[in-house]
């Protein structure tokens, strides 16, 4: 996509954006993808106190690749959605955030201390195939999507899933069940220049060496292509963003000392152990 294909910023947003605390994130996006509609560089703005940013490494790069968001569709494999009591054949494609800090880079070949959070009596993992985009826009055609998408990697929904039900119930919003500390585990970024783009392989999750989720990607509801461009709609995209894009069938809880790892097919598996 290049920038003339996407829509301009309204004065206000701009403005709204170049306000924001980046940090030094836009001046890094820039390294990575010059010209892409970006949230503003704020190297020389002042402030009281200072804000670390959220960085993935990329494989094969000596660039890191700065966080702005992450965004997670919500039961997009029909047996998950079924399982979570929903009718995947009727529901439109729903997602939610986590905060970037919830991030945990887990290093490729090591089993990464992953600790068991505070509130909860049932954590559950959900193994997910993780897009990264260079570039964004508004309401953004499918057929081009892709073009916004740097790299892929593997990650794990963490979910305090007693306290999702719970809110659920109440007809609150479950937050509290997804974004937390250290709630988005996951690996390094490996470039499609590199690897290609995911329509299809296997994506599996084992926990202590039973297989508890096996699918595949070409199960998805929605694509990943199809996700960028309804996400679009409803958010303006940008350079930095993460799409966590659903979680096949079985999830399920993880107590302190189980060891859960995951793969799907081109990509180097990713070991916790929960703490």
């Amino acid at each position: 996509m290049t920038p003339a294909q996407r829509p301009p910023l309204q004065a206000s947003r701009r403005t709204a954006l170049q306000s924001a605390a980046a940090m030094t994130v836009g001046a890094a996006v820039g390294t990575i993808t010059s010209g892409c509609a970006a949230p503003g560089d704020m190297a020389a703005a002042k402030t009281p106190f200072a804000v670390p940013g959220v960085f993935l490494p990329i494989v094969g790069s000596s660039l890191s690749f700065p966080v702005r968001r992450i965004y997670c569709i919500g039961r997009n494999y029909a047996a998950h959605a079924r399982e979570m009591g929903s009718d995947p054949t009727r529901e439109p494609p729903f997602f939610f955030q986590k905060p970037t800090d919830a991030i945990q880079n887990v290093a490729v070949g090591t089993v990464a201390d992953h600790p068991y959070p505070t509130l909860t009596k049932n954590y559950h993992y959900e193994v997910e195939l993780v897009a990264a985009l260079d570039q964004g826009g508004k309401d953004i055609p499918v057929e081009k999507a892709l073009d916004c998408v740097y790299a892929y990697a593997l990650g794990l929904d963490m979910t305090r899933r007693d306290l999702q039900r719970a809110m659920g119930e109440e007809k609150k919003p479950w937050e509290i069940g997804k974004s937390f500390d250290h709630s988005a585990p996951i690996g390094p970024l490996h470039r499609v220049r590199d690897i290609g783009h995911f329509t299809k392989g296997n994506i599996w999750l084992k926990v202590n060496g039973t297989v508890k989720q096996n699918s595949d990607l070409a199960n998805m509801i929605w694509s990943v292509a199809e996700q960028i461009s309804k996400l679009s709609q409803a958010n303006e995209l940008f350079p930095g963003d993460i799409i966590y894009s659903g979680t096949p069938e079985n999830v399920g809880p993880v107590v302190r000392g189980d060891v859960i790892e995951c793969h799907i097919d081109k990509l180097p598996r990713l070991s916790v152990k929960i703490v």
